[in-house]
């Protein structure tokens, strides 16, 4: 029988995509009218709510949400499958085509009029392909705990398991993570622009992008590829 498979630095590097999905999400809901673009359970909720007629809430914008995240979901399962490739490869090209989608975003969110809702729906289609595409690298890297977008397993495994400790710290982590993201993206929200919460996330991509790809040029790296 073979042992439990070794994951190397990834566990950090997914660390630190939680936090951009923290800074993104902060945006999504809080400047772009109540949807998500990484959480795809509460825009199925805000649909259910919009159709209902509930006010402060958009249907075109969750199903918008929704159709994208499949999109990006839809490449990224696809990503690098006709060769198999180390996945700190893997995970870096997915960061750098993430960083790339985030930027463009940022840019309009400073340049473009982000009050006009054709602004609006492309900023949160662009969003929501760079979190479907994380959602399904990160499920093809398969690091326990750790699935940077969606955290109601992760507390109730948390809770409800009985785990070592060192599976209940990543788990703690994880939350710690989501909330640093989200916090930063509400601070910096409230005391800068629009973009600010964007840069900062694709700052956070560029580098685990970089990161994820020199480290899987080292010696050691075959054991967790």
């Amino acid at each position: 029988m073979t042992g439990p498979r070794e994951h190397g630095p990834l566990p950090a590097l997914l660390l630190a995509l939680t936090v951009s999905t923290g800074l993104v999400d902060a945006v999504s809901y809080l400047a772009l009218g109540h949807v998500f673009v990484a959480n795809m359970t509460g825009n199925v909720v805000f649909f259910g709510f919009a159709v209902g007629g509930a006010d402060g809430v958009s249907w075109s914008a969750a199903l918008l949400a929704l159709g994208c995240f499949g999109a990006g979901a839809f490449a990224g399962g696809r990503h690098g499958v006709a060769r198999r490739i180390h996945r700190g490869l893997l995970l870096a090209m997915t960061c750098a085509t993430q960083c790339v989608l985030v930027a463009v975003t940022a840019a309009l969110a400073a340049f473009a009029d982000p009050a006009r809702r054709g602004t609006q729906l492309a900023m949160i289609a662009l969003l929501a392909v760079a979190m479907g595409l994380q959602n399904a690298v990160v499920r093809r890297l398969a690091v326990p705990d750790l699935t940077t977008t969606v955290l109601t397993l992760t507390v109730a495994g948390l809770f409800a398991d009985r785990t070592p400790n060192e599976v209940r710290l990543r788990r703690v982590a994880s939350l710690l993570a989501m909330l640093a993201g989200a916090l930063a993206g509400g601070l910096l929200l409230r005391h800068g622009p629009l973009a600010a919460p964007l840069w900062a996330a694709a700052a956070v991509l560029a580098a685990c992008a970089v990161t994820a790809d020199r480290l899987r040029r080292r010696d050691a790296a075959e054991r967790w590829g």
